[in-house]
């Protein structure tokens, strides 16, 4: 908020006009820096992975991240993915859905971290339930204004873009209709001309990974074919696009994060 305060000065004196100084304004934070990952849980060497997996998105400095495929199994003794992520990066706040149930010994499923204050959460079973589907939305406070970010994980078969289309619709549909700001994000198993997406990429919004810009977000040396299926959609109305990058999507010492490779954007409130 501007700072209006006035000082007033020259008054010891005799009675001479008093200067008014005004204190250059409090700029309030405006840009948003978002990160969402696939974590492939603990396939391959989650040993070996983790470690990078950690440095890649403390490297990506974000606001707000978006993780898919995030596990706890207690079976194998492993603890949720998600709160081992913020332990090691500090300062943020984790949310973690799953469609297992509360208290199971293995939960698997979809979550944010955040380090900007967490306003509100909620989450959602997508339809069709037999998908097993989610989405995620935490509204965080972006320098005084909410603002909604939503991480999904949507179905996976290269045919199913009314699946996909029937997910999106339904997720949208459940989102508080107040006006507030909104971004979607999270592995949408889809590029951005499957007809699928059609709504999240139309007139309302907008990716902040242009298309053309990446061959891929799936990594090929997991086996995967060249796609960009990881996305960032933001309201055209609400965002301006900004600077964005790949997470993840270099070796060390042979080994990659994850089967995926993660997108970070900055995005900036209109």
């Amino acid at each position: 908020m501007m700072d209006r305060r006035t000082v007033l000065a020259g008054m010891a004196a005799a009675p001479v006009a008093a200067c008014a100084s005004t204190p250059a304004p409090v700029t309030a934070q405006r840009t948003l820096r978002l990160a969402t990952f696939n974590i492939w849980h603990n396939m391959g060497d989650w040993a070996a992975r983790q470690p990078l997996l950690i440095e890649a998105v403390r490297a990506a400095d974000a606001d707000v991240i978006a993780l898919q495929e995030v596990l706890e199994d207690a079976a194998v003794g492993l603890p949720n993915q998600a709160r081992t992520l913020a332990d090691a990066l500090g300062g943020y706040e984790m949310r973690f859905v799953s469609t297992d149930p509360e208290g199971a010994p293995r939960r698997y499923g979809n979550a944010v971290l955040s380090r900007l204050p967490l306003l509100a959460s909620d989450s959602r079973k997508l339809e069709p339930l037999d998908d097993y589907r989610t989405a995620l939305r935490v509204r965080v406070d972006v320098g005084g204004r909410a603002v909604d970010v939503v991480n999904t994980h949507l179905a996976w078969q290269q045919d199913a873009q009314a699946v996909r289309a029937r997910q999106i619709a339904d997720l949208l549909g459940w989102l508080p209709n107040d006006a507030t700001p909104l971004v979607v994000t999270g592995d949408f198993n889809a590029v951005q001309e499957d007809a699928g997406l059609n709504v999240l990429t139309g007139e309302r919004f907008f990716s902040a990974l242009p298309r053309g810009a990446v061959q891929t977000t799936l990594n090929p040396a997991k086996g995967h074919p060249n796609r960009v299926i990881d996305h960032i959609f933001a309201e055209r109305a609400r965002f301006a696009p900004g600077v964005w990058s790949l997470l993840g999507d270099q070796p060390t010492g042979g080994e990659y994060p994850s089967d995926h490779f993660g997108v970070a954007a900055t995005l900036t409130l209109r």
